[in-house]
């Protein structure tokens, strides 16, 4: 693939490289819009028989493409517009202006389309538009629209947008193209969600519930009572010195928020780091001590109870007020991590919060959390249990990562 200085993209399959250039036009001339009809909340029931697209449901439900039904309606079909199956939906209400990008292409016949819609009806490929429309054009829908915390976008100020379209035939190989990587990454996403699951229910059989001292489900030879402490008691809870605007730096030391420890903990990409000079960094860590292998952070303000245990040697320093450090750690690390981290834990832990109008973790308050603790030997295989199952969590979700990467190259080259 390939493109050069004329109306064509960067990235072009080869049998179109000596093809004609793309044809300029605008999207108003291209197809014709019009509005969907009444499909409100309330006539969404159990018993309805009329499936229905909501605009709600371009935001929550859909991508590219709709080719599963999620709502039925019981307005008399005489009230509704129905689609042909090459209708692309652009929502036509949202609270963000880039609410109006999630446009779709609605490949089912004979549904039902929401009032609150506006529906583009094409002779060029629906889906290859749907994408057109997603990828370039998120920012000129953005520009034309009106209104406050609720705001519409009218199809009217949508007609002028210029395009370009290859031919049919083009279209479809694009189109073709791009719903294999989008449905790689559907799978992706559907086994990552299996997998955090599964987490999620092994969280709540492998800890005691509230007021029992053995949770449902143990490994082989373990039979005891688990025994409680305080938190205060297992860890030491401690902050950072204060590192004021003026120390930071364009390059150096990674200085960590609540955002950063969030994103580590969840093993998500960091991004726009804050950093503050090496010699500074050194002068806080001959001073008073910096974050070792073994040691947990965790949220303390905005969103609370998110925690990460330090795995490895790689230097950075923190924001005071923002994150708890817990040092100096008597039961396995990994445990205590996963404990407070998830489960009854972490609800004891958010149970914890002080303030009316924004609740914060303080040390004072941790410190007294009752914290349910199994023998060493218990501890330590539950820890290395779920961090087997992070790891292949992490290990699917730099799959999912690449191939959304991907996704966004091709969408960024192969439309002009």
């Amino acid at each position: 693939m390939s493109g050069d200085e004329k109306n064509v993209p960067k990235r072009r399959f080869k049998e179109f490289e000596d093809t004609k250039a793309w044809i300029r036009s605008k999207i108003g001339k291209t197809g014709y819009f019009y509005y969907g009809k009444s499909a409100p909340k309330w006539s969404v029931t159990i018993d309805a028989k009329t499936p229905c697209v909501r605009y709600g449901e371009l935001y929550t439900k859909h991508s590219e493409i709709i080719d599963k039904i999620y709502s039925y309606t019981n307005i008399p079909r005489d009230n509704l517009k129905f689609s042909t199956g090459k209708e692309v939906l652009v929502p036509r209400v949202g609270e963000d202006p880039l609410d109006f990008a999630n446009c779709s292409w609605l490949s089912i016949s004979d549904v039902a389309i929401g009032e609150m819609i506006s529906v583009y009806n094409t002779e060029h490929n629906p889906l290859f538009t749907s994408y057109m429309f997603n990828a370039l054009y998120k920012y000129e829908f953005a520009k034309r629209v009106e209104g406050g915390n609720v705001s519409n976008l009218y199809y009217a100020y949508l007609e002028d947008i210029p395009v370009s379209f290859p031919s049919i035939d083009e279209q479809e190989k694009i189109a073709t193209f791009l719903k294999y990587i989008s449905n790689l990454i559907t799978i992706h996403q559907r086994k990552l969600e299996k997998m955090k699951a599964l987490k999620k229910a092994y969280l709540m059989e492998m800890f005691p519930v509230e007021g029992e001292l053995n949770p449902k489900l143990r490994f082989v030879g373990f039979t005891n009572d688990w025994g409680q402490s305080k938190l205060g008691e297992v860890s030491k809870l401690s902050s950072s010195k204060r590192v004021h605007r003026e120390d930071y730096a364009e390059k150096g030391i990674p200085f960590f928020r609540g955002l950063e420890i969030s994103k580590l903990g969840s093993y998500s990409k960091l991004e726009d780091l804050l950093y503050i000079s090496k010699e500074y960094y050194n002068n806080l860590k001959d001073k008073y001590g910096v974050p070792k292998i073994g040691d947990i952070l965790i949220t303390a303000v905005g969103t609370l109870g998110n925690s990460y245990l330090i795995c490895d040697n790689t230097p950075f320093y923190f924001k005071d007020g923002n994150l708890i450090w817990f040092s100096d750690i008597k039961i396995n690390p990994q445990y205590l991590n996963i404990y407070i981290g998830d489960g009854i834990g972490k609800k004891r832990v958010l149970e914890s919060a002080t303030g009316s109008n924004q609740k914060a973790l303080t040390m004072v308050k941790l410190q007294d959390i009752q914290v349910l603790i199994p023998s060493k030997e218990e501890q330590r295989k539950i820890g290395i249990f779920f961090q087997n199952l992070d790891n292949l969590i992490i290990i699917n979700q730099h799959k999912l990562d690449k191939l959304q990467n991907i996704k966004k190259a091709y969408l960024n080259e192969m439309f002009i």
